[in-house]
């Protein structure tokens, strides 16, 4: 009897493999590695399975898709839900069997607090920032690299973010340079039509927009003075926040390698965390890493993280209530 040559050999372990772990992702989920494993063990392309669910009267984009089975979206609304009910027919799998990883995901959580923003909420509010940016005639870096950024920022008896306070370094990378836009993301459920703006050094206020739905407030600071290419400014201001819930962390994000970066956390004497830690992240979509107990000082009250020198992505303290 002829042998079968290698490479049949080799695509059928494959497709073992690929039932074997579709398998188990249907038994214990989580819901996007499901997904995922099902679009795999199915050789489908997104686009063809976008199609598919066209047919069945269906509308998703494809980088909806994509975000469900990466887990940085889940599905929710109703629309979404049909599509998971119609994903179940095309990609030939048991009925409910997506459906039931999305409850019994939805029931493990329902009573934890939440930890700090989706990356579903850091997206939205990166692309209003995008908007706000563009009606504001203002470039993403401004034409200003940062040579030190410290900001403190202040938690209420509360618990929730009063505010912060920043002090930048810069040094103009062109001429002309006559401004900074600063952005401030609250809290969820914060209302950035009542927070304030504060220029405390070297800057005075511009235009100010505020997005309510995420929490977004941009304004520009402008100086009085037009830097030239090399040249170097230092100003200071605050926002004054207070509208949100209980703060759990706080995060700064940096689109490109930078200098130092100082970040304090001051808390009210009546409202002292149990433990905290600082964590680092690539991008809103990756998972958290560097995780670094830090020590809360009782006397000051406050905790603290240097970055000597920032690299792109995101870096913050998060702390635990009782």
């Amino acid at each position: 009897m002829p042998h079968a040559p290698h490479h049949v050999i080799a695509i059928a372990d494959a497709h073992d493999d690929a039932a074997a772990e579709l398998d188990a992702a249907l038994r214990g989920g989580p819901f996007h590695v499901a997904l995922r494993a099902a679009i795999a063990a199915r050789g489908l392309p997104l686009q063809r399975v976008q199609h598919h669910l066209s047919r069945h009267g269906v509308k998703v984009g494809v980088t909806s898709l994509s975000y469900w089975q990466q887990g940085a979206r889940r599905p929710q609304r109703p629309e979404s839900l049909r599509a998971v009910r119609a994903l179940e027919e095309i990609l030939r799998l048991p009925d409910e069997s997506l459906i039931r990883l999305l409850t019994q995901a939805d029931a493990d959580t329902a009573d934890r607090p939440p930890t700090g923003r989706s990356y579903r909420s850091f997206m939205e509010a990166s692309d209003v920032l995008a908007k706000l940016l563009v009606e504001l005639e203002c470039s993403p870096d401004g034409g200003l690299h940062t040579l030190g950024h410290h900001e403190r920022v202040r938690i209420g008896a509360g618990r929730e973010l009063l505010g912060r306070e920043s002090q930048h370094i810069v040094r103009a990378h062109r001429d002309g340079i006559d401004r900074f836009v600063a952005v401030h993301h609250g809290d969820p459920g914060c209302a950035p039509e009542r927070m304030t703006l504060h220029t405390l050094e070297n800057c005075r206020p511009g235009r100010v927009r505020r997005h309510h739905d995420t929490g977004v407030l941009v304004a520009e600071l402008l100086f009085d003075t037009r830097l030239r290419a090399g040249d170097t400014f230092l100003f200071r201001y605050g926002v004054e926040d207070g509208t949100a819930g209980a703060c759990r962390e706080y995060v700064r994000s940096f689109g490109t390698p930078g200098g130092q970066y100082a970040l304090q956390i001051r808390f009210d004497e009546d409202a002292l965390p149990t433990r905290c830690h600082r964590f680092t992240r690539h991008s809103a979509a990756a998972p958290r890493s560097g995780r670094q107990e830090l020590a809360l000082s009782r006397r000051h009250r406050s905790v603290h993280l240097v970055e000597p020198r920032v690299r792109s992505g995101m870096v913050g303290i998060g702390w635990d209530w009782e």
